[in-house]
């Protein structure tokens, strides 16, 4: 697998890509690799494509109070990982390649980004939006994959490449579980031993809440039975749990369409998310 680092490097990788009648496949991380990670490389393997996967700690969707400088880094490992699930090239770009001098341009998506975790976290998605535009214009893929794990990042991704005509084909991914059903996230190598006991919490507190919905419970009261179940194992602050137009991400009161059930809260010092389709 080549390594690249610079954009002259990568517009050449890729032309040399693009020899074959294979089509490129674009995966973008933060590295930490886990299996969710690993999951988008299979996926586009399975068709057919050649992967450039790429390697950012993107600071601008950090907020000043979140954990940028915490975020685990480990390149060796991670290009490790990318080689033996068939990588074929890595692109990693240091922040001055990414946001050079003078760099004065940012990407937002209305709608569909503002509540949620754009509540949240305020400038989160203005930041992924504005480095994932910047990576699929220097890559050029055919196709990228993202996790549905970060559902609303999938939709406002999917939203950005259809506003702008990239021609990109988004794929998302359904999340990767580890054995007791905890969501793979880089994130979980802040848990303590007992927080990670404590978080698995969290999907079962969706598929609960989820059962109930499709039983055809309150919504309301189904979601604030999963609030109370997250309190109770000492999630603090939660900041949703919510069903929500699988499309537009807006909250619904009934099942009478695809819905999402989405889920943030933080348990110690790490703050997890989780989604799960309910109904359709």
């Amino acid at each position: 697998m080549q390594v690249v680092r610079n954009i002259a490097d990568l517009r050449q990788a890729v032309a040399n890509l693009r020899i074959s009648d294979a089509p490129v496949a674009m995966v973008p991380t933060m590295g930490a690799l886990h299996a969710g990670h690993i999951a988008l490389v299979d996926a586009a393997r399975a068709r057919g494509a050649q992967v450039v996967a790429s390697i950012f700690v993107n600071p601008t969707q950090f907020a000043p109070n979140e954990d940028l400088d915490a975020y685990p880094r480990r390149e060796a490992a991670d290009v490790a990982l990318l080689e033996a699930a068939g990588a074929a090239l890595l692109w990693a770009p240091d922040v001055a390649a990414m946001y050079p001098a003078g760099f004065a341009t940012t990407v937002s998506v209305d709608g569909i980004s503002e509540r949620w975790d754009g509540a949240a976290r305020p400038g989160h998605f203005a930041g992924v939006a504005t480095v994932v535009s910047k990576l699929l214009l220097q890559v050029r893929p055919d196709i990228a994959l993202f996790g549905e794990k970060d559902y609303q990042q999938l939709a406002v991704i999917r939203r950005m490449v259809a506003d702008l005509d990239l021609g990109i084909e988004i794929v998302g991914v359904p999340t990767q579980r580890d054995d007791d059903g905890l969501a793979f996230s880089s994130r979980n190598a802040y848990l303590s031993p007992e927080e990670r006991t404590a978080a698995l919490a969290l999907p079962r507190a969706l598929g609960d809440a989820r059962a109930a919905i499709e039983r055809g419970d309150e919504v309301a009261g189904s979601l604030a039975a999963a609030i109370t179940r997250l309190a109770k194992a000492g999630f603090d602050p939660i900041d949703y749990v919510a069903l929500v137009d699988a499309e537009t991400l807006e909250p619904v009161e009934s099942l009478d369409r695809p819905a999402r059930l989405l889920a943030a809260a933080r348990i110690g010092r790490t703050r997890l998310i989780d989604n799960l389709a309910v109904g359709g």
